[in-house]
């Protein structure tokens, strides 16, 4: 079997466990067009056997997410599964409809973006998510990501949540983008993506 086969990857799910599922049951090679975030939902798009030599043409491609974020904590892994490490009181009027629109179209255009230390991404030849297990610091190098468009979806005032449609470059950590947003606005966050 040849080609691309799209694949709605669950949360708690990695995208390479889609990868290896599909490997088995299709005793084929398979390979994905970009890593998605355990905690992410979405498509996941699958290339199959002599599939898997456009890859080249499909992973610099654009992505569009939407993303909840949690004001008032942060986590050591920017997302709901880590360890609480810091908490604040919400000031409901720094998430006012006016002022988080404000915030966001911010953001939009070329941007330096620091990717999170939780991420596979190497320095030195080893994935950041290892050295943050092993407990160290290492300097994480800045890359330039592009926010095509970004809006405002709903605010929850009571459950002290925001949720955005987001359309970003390839290698856009959404976890940074929600951090840097939260910060905009005065406020330590955490996030969910689908």
């Amino acid at each position: 079997m040849d080609g691309i086969l799209i694949v709605e990857k669950p949360q708690n799910c990695t995208s390479h466990d889609v990868v290896y599922k599909v490997k088995k049951i299709l005793n084929e090679k398979v390979g994905h067009t970009g890593t998605l975030d355990p905690l992410a939902e979405g498509v996941l798009p699958l290339l199959i056997g002599k599939g898997t030599k456009i890859s080249k043409y499909l992973v610099e491609h654009d992505k569009i997410y939407e993303a909840e974020i949690q004001l008032g904590i942060e986590t050591e892994t920017l997302d709901r599964e880590g360890k609480i490490i810091n908490s604040k009181e919400v000031d409901l009027e720094n998430i006012s409809y006016e002022k988080v629109k404000n915030v966001l179209s911010k953001f939009k255009g070329k941007i330096n973006q620091v990717p999170p230390i939780y991420s596979a991404i190497k320095v030195n030849g080893k994935k950041l998510y290892e050295y943050a297990r092993e407990g160290k610091t290492i300097e994480i190098p800045a890359r330039q990501i592009e926010i095509y468009e970004i809006e405002l979806m709903y605010i929850d005032k009571e459950r002290k949540k925001i949720r955005f449609k987001v359309h970003c470059s390839k290698g856009t950590y959404i976890r940074v983008l929600c951090v840097d947003i939260a910060k905009s606005l005065g406020e330590i966050r955490n996030y969910e993506l689908s």
